[in-house]
């Protein structure tokens, strides 16, 4: 649905006004929601935004990086904690380092490759970026702090190329762009595009920074894409396309692999996604820079409402988009919450033996509200304090925690002689009917 008008304006201003303060010569900011761009804010003449606009995504690349290795190993061909040289003998100088860690820079690896800076120059081959590796590039002991790094991906790049025979370009349109009709996301730049500058501190000149092929770190930040096709990723990270990713995967992906903030655990890293908390709220996503260019992706999944934006501008001397992205997603989601789904009741009672295990338990004196979901078939189980968990079928008398608080655990029916349910003994936790019976 689009945003109130009201809203909208205020987006338009704050948009209005970072690019003025900030000296960028183009800003576009995009809202999504439900799945959709419902709102595109510009500004600047330089060229003029608009939603079909290409800009570098810089390390946004990384999250579709991310979902490939994802595919790969919800496909059975790797596993998260695989050594990387498992997958690529060439990087034997990693020695433990794994996939999992690499994924969310707890691998250890400085943050680049060698050589002249891989961003501003014509990049190498996989071969050349190979011989170049060394135990010297491992910074840090794997795991004990996060340590971003953009070598880490242009190893997962190769290790992909390594395991499916194909190049990361070539996998990246057929597993992940044509898919998601992400047309005007491409390697190299494609008309039209906003060239990308760096101002001069004291005279605001723009001196056009180059085009980069980074051939072996593309996996890295080569993308190219526009606010249209951004959203439809954002889109996508918010609520996935099953035929693409398995949504629990996703999840996964979205759960901390390391803090990225020790004193205030206000960030995050998790599976080659960005995990910001604000307030009560976690953003997932990633940012994003190459000369010349700034890029923001921010979700809120469980709303499924995001962020997009571009600059093209190395420089941005109003704080950056990143900060601009929060503020206006937080604006978003505090002005227009999403509605609630409206309730229908159930067609139909549960069946019998479900029916049966339905009602109030008692542990200790702690009550648990047993409910049926008719839309699922799963058991919802509500503590007095408010905590949800559900159960799923896994077998006779046996149901399997699928969310919340118990999941993963066991809930095992307990019968008396007769057949009827009297006791849940839920990962030794024995709930019965009586808060006075001993469990």
């Amino acid at each position: 649905m689009p945003l109130r008008p009201d809203t909208a304006r205020q987006i338009d201003t704050l948009v209005a006004d970072a690019q003025s303060h900030g000296h960028v010569p183009s800003l576009a900011v995009g809202v999504v929601r439900d799945g959709r761009l419902t709102h595109l804010a510009a500004a600047g003449t330089r060229p003029q935004p608009d939603a079909d606009l290409q800009y570098r995504i810089g390390s946004i690349t990384k999250t579709m990086t991310a979902v490939l290795v994802m595919q790969e190993r919800d496909a059975g061909r790797l596993a998260l904690d695989d050594p990387l040289r498992r997958h690529l003998p060439e990087a034997a100088a990693a020695g433990p380092v794994t996939l999992r860690q690499l994924l969310g820079h707890a691998g250890g690896l400085q943050r680049e490759p060698d050589g002249p800076w891989w961003e501003r120059n014509e990049g190498v081959d996989l071969t050349t970026l190979l011989q170049g590796f060394s135990t010297a590039k491992i910074a840090y002991p794997p795991y004990r702090a996060f340590h971003y790094s953009n070598l880490a991906y242009g190893l997962l790049g190769g290790a992909l190329e390594h395991i499916t025979k194909t190049p990361w370009p070539q996998l990246l349109r057929e597993r992940i762009l044509d898919p998601l009709g992400l047309d005007r996301t491409t390697y190299a730049a494609t008309e039209p595009y906003a060239p990308g500058y760096v101002l001069h501190p004291w005279h605001d000149t723009a001196r056009e920074e180059p085009r980069t092929d980074t051939r072996a770190m593309a996996a890295a930040g080569q993308l190219w894409s526009t606010v249209a096709d951004l959203a439809r990723w954002a889109a996508f990270l918010a609520d996935p396309d099953p035929a693409v990713l398995a949504p629990s995967t996703l999840d996964e992906m979205c759960a901390p692999v390391i803090l990225t903030d020790l004193d205030s655990w206000r960030g995050a890293y998790g599976l080659g996604i960005e995990l910001i908390r604000d307030g009560d709220r976690v953003y997932a996503g990633h940012g994003g820079s190459m000369p010349g260019y700034g890029a923001m992706l921010m979700v809120h999944r469980p709303s499924r409402t995001g962020v997009v934006g571009f600059a093209n501008a190395y420089t941005f001397r109003s704080g950056g988009l990143r900060p601009l992205s929060r503020q206006i997603l937080t604006q978003v989601l505090e002005a227009e919450p999403t509605p609630a789904r409206p309730w229908r009741p159930a067609d139909a009672a549960p069946p019998a033996d479900v029916a049966a295990l339905t009602g109030r338990w008692w542990w200790m004196g702690i009550a648990l509200d047993i409910g049926s979901d008719a839309a699922t078939g799963e058991l919802v189980a509500v503590t007095s304090s408010g905590k949800v968990s559900r159960y799923a079928p896994a077998g006779p008398d046996r149901w399997r925690g699928v969310g919340g608080e118990e999941n993963g655990e066991v809930l095992a029916v307990r019968r008396d002689d007769t057949g009827t349910p009297v006791a849940l003994d839920i990962a030794t936790f024995v709930f019965t009917r009586s808060p006075d019976q001993a469990p």
